[in-house]
């Protein structure tokens, strides 16, 4: 318990300080989605993920060399760790997040400065206007990273799928460019503020995927194509069935 008041106590004061230096960088990032800004928001997932001694981030797969190429970014969602392990890729995503999150003080204002999209679960108009910025961060070279289980997974399988990010993509013309990430479901549990055990996590960049030829009609095709590499990769990676990753196998079996 005591590591961990150390690292929130660490990553207060870091937050604080970097929450100065994007008020200071938006006065003069006149790009109309505020990279620079939002790229210097994501470096702070650099150095908590180094001052934490609890996470060992190893990162693989595709490397993007076109870094303002758009992309639809997807991930599963296992621990509220994966905002800043993500964020060590090198690239500017501008992240689709719930209205919780914006609502936090500084933190919030954080994402708020660094041009992220708000979205209120509650409201479905919302949820129709971060797609329409959504789709208008694209139009500007940046990609946009959503999570498509919509919510931290409770006990490490991947949930559900919803259809917005695939949906976008193609309506957009933008490829999906797949992340799976394994390891940081032990190192916040969800409902809990203290770290787990020292553990190796793996962030794997997938294969992007191309949907300039897809309809609309192709979305459920995709989510699922999506969704069994993510679930091929951790199975891999845990050296067990697919089926044992695959939340949505274990609610039918269950009911």
């Amino acid at each position: 318990m005591i590591r961990s008041l150390l690292i929130w106590l660490t990553t207060s004061i870091l937050i604080l300080v970097w929450l100065v230096l994007l008020a200071i960088s938006r006065v003069f990032d006149r790009d109309p989605v505020h990279y620079r800004t939002g790229y210097l928001f994501r470096k702070i997932g650099n150095v908590l993920t180094g001052i934490n001694p609890s996470w060992r981030l190893h990162i693989s797969g595709e490397r993007i060399s076109d870094l303002r190429r758009p992309y639809i970014v997807v991930c599963n969602h296992q621990s509220m760790a994966d905002i800043p392990l993500i964020s060590n890729l090198p690239w500017e995503m501008k992240w689709l997040a719930k209205k919780e999150l914006f609502n936090l003080p500084v933190l919030g204002w954080m994402m708020r400065l660094a041009g992220d999209i708000c979205v209120d679960r509650k409201n479905p108009r919302s949820g129709a206007q971060a797609l329409i910025k959504a789709q208008h961060i694209l139009e500007q070279k940046c990609s946009v990273m959503i999570f498509p289980e919509g919510t931290r997974t409770l006990d490490g399988r991947v949930q559900q799928f919803t259809d917005g990010a695939f949906h976008l993509a193609i309506k957009a013309r933008v490829a999906i460019l797949p992340l799976v990430i394994e390891g940081s479901h032990d190192c916040i549990p969800k409902n809990s503020w203290i770290f787990g055990k020292p553990s190796d996590i793996f962030l794997k960049v997938l294969p992007p995927i191309d949907t300039s030829s897809m309809t609309i009609q192709d979305v459920p095709a995709l989510r699922n194509r999506v969704r069994a590499a993510m679930i091929n990769q951790i199975a891999e990676w845990r050296s067990v069935p697919p089926e044992h990753v695959d939340g949505m196998l274990s609610v039918s079996s269950g009911s």
